[in-house]
């Protein structure tokens, strides 16, 4: 561990020492900082049957700092265990941040790729954009999760493209028919979003091999860039800046989703039309892996970045943000859809069942299923100002007081068109809400903080089963 490395955990230690002091809005079941500012999920992997979670942290500002990686593990992804910080920015081709990357497993070995920020001292004549940072590619390696090798400096800018910004970022690395592959998200000099692929056969060693794009622009940067298959539909998955227009004037101001891909994105393909993960607040970079079972599994954010909109009240308290729930991805009828992961039904104990209408009061984390769900009509109130409701041909999430100091932490309307609604799943957790409709064809999340904590739902025909999560 260099000295810097070694102050910053002195420091980082003393900070987490201080903090539970305030548990008002903290998760039972989310994963969140012991203190501080947490943002992207990070090396997600399963590797010799533990379940590994980085994460960005800032654990001495939770406004957002400079970035370490935190590291949770666990047995079921819901139960975390905090491992401490694992990666700092002390090296030269990092020393203004550890930012996002991924991890290949393979013979006993786990592969952390990962974007070293350097950000260079503020001139009048840098606009941080294609002047004044740097945006390097690294390796460490570790037998365990927990201890890594040196770094290895991989690429820098001059090993991208020419015709790029210097904004390169979010390595996720993959293995297929042999040979490695890597995606970097990426921005043109044209301000164009577009995603790189490079290649090699010995995970050190890589080449600039393709891109993927869009046949006309799209945004002008793609974060976090992501490619699986799951149950015969091949996705490739990028949080998208920039996009304007009608159609997003009522989204968040960046987008996360995705798009089936037509073909074979190491050759010869065709994108879908661009499709949102979540249509609600709070979620943004998100990541999968598949599990030893054979599951795609996606954990995302559950926050925005750049939004003056709305914030989290819990930054008061010292902390902010979390992850959503870790998220099976699958098709059913040829549309991708999302749920919880199984493991929480672990966790959960029925409290009550009801038809039509159902209400309950002083559950901070439960379950609610809403099945059958005659003609579409359905409306939900949680926490006496958070309203989920089909009405005019779209399924909406709306606070009804969106004062920065209420129930909403500022947050207005989201919603999304579908021709009916037939079932919904509420997951609920202190301060956030995740809701899944229609088996998860739609998904729409937020953080909230209640002051009451009371559900009311009505629906007509509906079976309706309440489950209290311990």
């Amino acid at each position: 561990m260099s000295t810097l490395a070694k102050d910053l955990s002195k420091l980082i230690t003393q900070e987490e020492e201080r903090a539970g002091l305030q548990t008002r809005f903290r998760q039972k079941f989310h994963l969140m900082p012991p203190v501080g500012w947490l943002n992207d999920p990070n090396g997600l992997c399963q590797f010799q049957g533990v379940y590994h979670a980085y994460f960005q942290y800032s654990p001495l500002n939770p406004g957002g700092g400079v970035k370490v990686w935190g590291h949770y593990t666990g047995t079921n992804m819901i139960d975390w265990e905090y491992q401490g910080v694992v990666l700092y920015p002390d090296q030269p081709f990092d020393c203004s941040g550890v930012y996002s990357g991924s991890a290949l497993t393979e013979d006993g070995k786990m592969y952390i790729y990962y974007t070293g920020n350097v950000k260079l001292e503020d001139r009048e004549d840098y606009d941080y954009i294609n002047s004044g940072r740097e945006a390097n590619t690294v390796l460490v390696t570790s037998s365990d999760g927990q201890h890594f090798s040196r770094k290895k400096l991989l690429m820098t800018n001059a090993d991208y493209p020419s015709d790029l910004t210097l904004h390169v970022r979010d390595p996720k690395v993959w293995k297929e028919q042999g040979t490695y592959y890597m995606l970097q998200g990426a921005r043109t000099k044209e301000d164009i979003g577009q995603a790189l692929i490079f290649e090699s056969a010995d995970l050190t060693e890589w080449k600039f091999r393709s891109r993927v794009e869009t046949e006309k622009p799209f945004g002008y940067m793609w974060e976090c860039p992501d490619y699986f298959e799951t149950d015969g539909v091949r996705i490739f998955s990028a949080s998208v800046q920039g996009l304007e227009g009608e159609e997003w004037e009522d989204r968040n101001v960046y987008q996360s989703g995705y798009f089936e891909v037509d073909g074979e994105i190491l050759g010869e393909y065709g994108l879908s039309e661009y499709r949102l993960w979540d249509y609600g607040f709070d979620y943004y970079a998100p990541q999968s892996f598949e599990t030893e079972d054979g599951r795609r599994i996606q954990i995302g954010w559950m926050g925005m970045p750049d939004c003056e909109e709305y914030t989290n009240r819990t930054t008061a308290d010292g902390w902010q943000h979390c992850f959503t729930i870790p998220r099976e991805v699958y098709a059913k009828d040829g549309a991708v859809c999302q749920r919880p992961v199984r493991e929480l039904d672990a966790r959960k104990q029925s409290v009550r069942s009801a038809h039509d209408r159902i209400e309950a009061e002083g559950y901070a984390a439960y379950d609610l299923i809403i099945s059958d769900i005659k003609d579409s009509r359905f409306r939900a109130v949680l926490g006496e100002e958070l309203v989920l409701e089909y009405r005019d041909g779209r399924f909406e999430m709306r606070f009804t007081d969106q004062d920065q100091a209420s129930v909403s932490g500022g947050r207005g309307l989201r919603y999304a068109a579908m021709e009916n609604v037939e079932h919904v799943r509420i997951l609920a957790d202190v301060s956030s809400v995740e809701v899944f409709v229609n088996d998860g064809r739609y998904v729409f999340t937020t953080r909230y903080y209640p002051e009451r904590e009371r559900i009311c739902v009505q629906a007509e025909g509906a079976a309706i089963q309440l489950f209290e999560i311990g």
